[in-house]
């Protein structure tokens, strides 16, 4: 193939001698003077110029003379073409005969001919058009060609020179720790082969978005200085049958040469779902590809040395056999950062920053539970964003609380205006929210209200639990949820004697909220601690399509019926508790529409004195 290429690349010099050629003949023709014959005539008659040689082409109708001539300049060149009649042709001889040395004058036949140069004449012409012929042809067809011999290779991307290390990567620690038997492994895995013990083939990193799978998995990389090959599960699949099994086998032939080396595939439940039926029939592709990659992972040939990580936010509808030991035989849960792990995760991001000396990151980490870390790392770009729009020299705190309620909310739509009846009723509805957070036992912490409307909502509420939980809630948490969501409803009813559509979003959360405590917590006082809803799944991911309700309608009715008794207790318990408070909610109200924002501070003010300026309150009282 390659030498086929270098031949290709001589066809434009081969071209270039003939050109060559050409413009040297030319060149050589532009030294000659074209004479008439009466001027050859004068010429050999002038005493001044002497020929010194000629040579006379003949033809059945001209003589082509061409030939030399001195004068005082030098040496010039000559052609004239004169008539071939019996006249002329004895006149020129004469003249010739006396006027050039006998041995300078040379007659040559027109008609006689070298057969070599008949050859070339022929064939010459013909090679040129078919070189020319087949330098376009290559370079038109040969990206073409290339392109189709390569469409079966592996998209996996060897990344060299990893700068990724562990201390890039914080609030996973645990994580970090089962990494580092990878990291072992692949630095020297004859420890590992003395003690008989075989490392994990397949690690499976489960988490949601953003929580760093992929940052970790570089960081192990790094970390071990091995070749790390990164593709996503996307890449595998085509339109073509058969062309994502290649790829697979290409992308473990390359790992098998540079091995001990990883390969990571992100977003592995593209290629990995499923097999089966379910509704609307498998696809050949994906599924000829899983299967390849199960044979390739713990199949007939012993891919020794090669480590692969995979990620996924779904591994509900990864395939049970991509997950049995000897292939995923290790699963990683990377979870959302806790308090301590966001402080990390925003000490790292906050490397190359500068920060007001009133910034203080401990308590940003407890004002963003339930953010990831890409959430935290958008946070700290925005509020650099921020101070730069603001031409600061240094970020400060303010442009960090606005950058969370960007994250959270979107950018605040400062030029929309609300009508004064609309600002009553928004600012009453979010003030509903607080006074249920700050007098319910058991409520999330009320740190900011607002009613500056971000994206689709009008205001909203940033309450942050007292202490972070990960995995479980109490009932009571739940039910203070509940209560908490319907408060903004109540306040409007109580306050305003009439309800908008603001809570829908509210409403929508506390249907879910209910439910699931009565069919799945089983929280429920009549029902009682069994489970009810059983997910069938999507019926397009290989689920199965007839899959009824596990419970009869009396118990359908009965959950309807529990259900409403949860979120009208809850409902009756928001307006006890606005309606004893009525006072700090008509505060709350009138702080809101001056100031549109009231932090925890400014509302634990309020609560205290009545007002935001509690110097005036002091002075009145004496």
């Amino acid at each position: 193939m390659n030498n086929n290429r270098n031949w290709i690349s001589t066809i434009p010099y081969l071209l270039m001698l003939p050109i060559l050629i050409f413009l040297t003949s030319v060149a050589m023709q532009g030294n000659n003077r074209a004479l008439t014959y009466g001027q050859f005539v004068e010429l050999l008659n002038r005493k001044d110029k002497k020929i010194e040689q000629v040579s006379l082409t003949m033809s059945n109708t001209v003589i082509d003379l061409k030939g030399t001539y001195t004068d005082k300049n030098g040496e010039k060149g000559f052609t004239v073409t004169v008539p071939n009649t019996e006249q002329s042709n004895n006149e020129l001889m004469t003249v010739l005969q006396q006027t050039v040395k006998e041995g300078n004058i040379k007659i040559i036949d027109a008609y006689k001919t070298n057969p070599l140069i008949e050859a070339l004449i022929q064939i010459v012409p013909l090679i040129i058009v078919t070189g020319v012929g087949i330098y376009f042809i290559s370079r038109m067809s040969g990206s073409q060609n290339n392109k189709a011999f390569e469409f079966s290779k592996s998209r996996a991307r060897l990344e060299g020179n990893i700068k990724v290390k562990f201390k890039d990567v914080a609030g996973c620690d645990e994580e970090k720790e089962e990494m580092e038997e990878i990291i072992s492994y692949l630095k020297s895995p004859e420890k590992f082969a003395k003690m008989g013990a075989r490392i994990p083939k397949g690690i499976l990193m489960v988490g949601p978005p953003g929580t760093g799978k992929t940052l970790l998995a570089k960081a192990v990389a790094g970390e071990a200085d091995v070749p790390f090959y990164s593709i996503s599960g996307a890449d595998f699949v085509e339109m073509f049958v058969g062309v994502g099994a290649s790829r697979v086998r290409d992308m473990f032939k390359d790992a098998k040469r540079t091995a001990p080396c990883m390969i990571f595939i992100d977003e592995i439940d593209a290629v990995g779902r499923q097999r089966g039926a379910g509704l609307g029939g498998g696809n050949d592709e994906r599924e000829q590809t899983l299967n390849q990659l199960l044979v390739e992972m713990d199949g007939i040939e012993d891919n020794k040395g090669i480590v692969i990580i995979a990620a996924t936010n779904r591994p509900d509808v990864l395939d049970p056999a991509l997950l049995r030991p000897g292939r995923f035989d290790r699963q990683i849960t990377v979870s959302l950062p806790d308090k301590n792990g966001r402080k990390a995760i925003l000490e790292v991001h906050a490397r190359n920053k500068h920060f007001a000396p009133d910034v203080d990151l401990n308590a940003l980490a407890a004002r963003t539970p339930g953010f990831s870390g890409a959430d935290l790392e958008n946070v700290l770009n925005e509020a650099a964003i921020l101070a730069v729009r603001g031409n600061k020299n240094e970020i400060t705190m303010e442009d960090l609380d606005e950058a969370i309620d960007r994250t959270m909310g979107g950018p605040a739509k400062k030029s929309r205006k609300y009508s004064d009846k609309e600002k009553k009723l928004v600012a009453t509805h979010e003030a509903g929210h607080a006074v249920v957070g700050l007098f319910l036992e058991g409520a999330n912490i009320v740190q900011k209200v607002t009613i500056i409307p971000r994206g689709v909502a009008g205001g909203y509420n940033l309450m942050t639990p007292k202490e972070d939980s990960l995995f479980l809630s109490t009932k009571k948490e739940l039910l203070a949820q509940i209560t908490g969501l319907l408060g903004g409803r109540v306040a409007e009813e109580i306050v305003l004697g009439e309800i908008s559509t603001g809570a829908s979003n509210d409403l929508e959360k506390v249907t879910k909220i209910a439910k699931a405590m009565v069919n799945q917590y089983g929280m429920s006082e009549t029902i009682g601690p069994v489970q009810y809803d059983s997910d069938g799944g999507n019926v397009f991911l290989g689920r199965d399509y007839t899959s009824n309700k596990s419970y009869s309608d009396t118990v359908a009715y009965e959950i309807d019926q529990e259900v409403r008794r949860i979120v009208n207790s809850c409902y009756d318990e928001a307006r006890a508790i606005i309606t004893e408070h009525r006072k700090d909610l008509d505060n709350i109200v009138r702080a809101l529409i001056e100031n549109e924002t009231l932090t925890k501070e400014d509302l634990d003010t309020i609560i205290q004195y009545g007002t935001l300026k509690p110097e005036k309150v002091e002075e009145n009282h004496e």
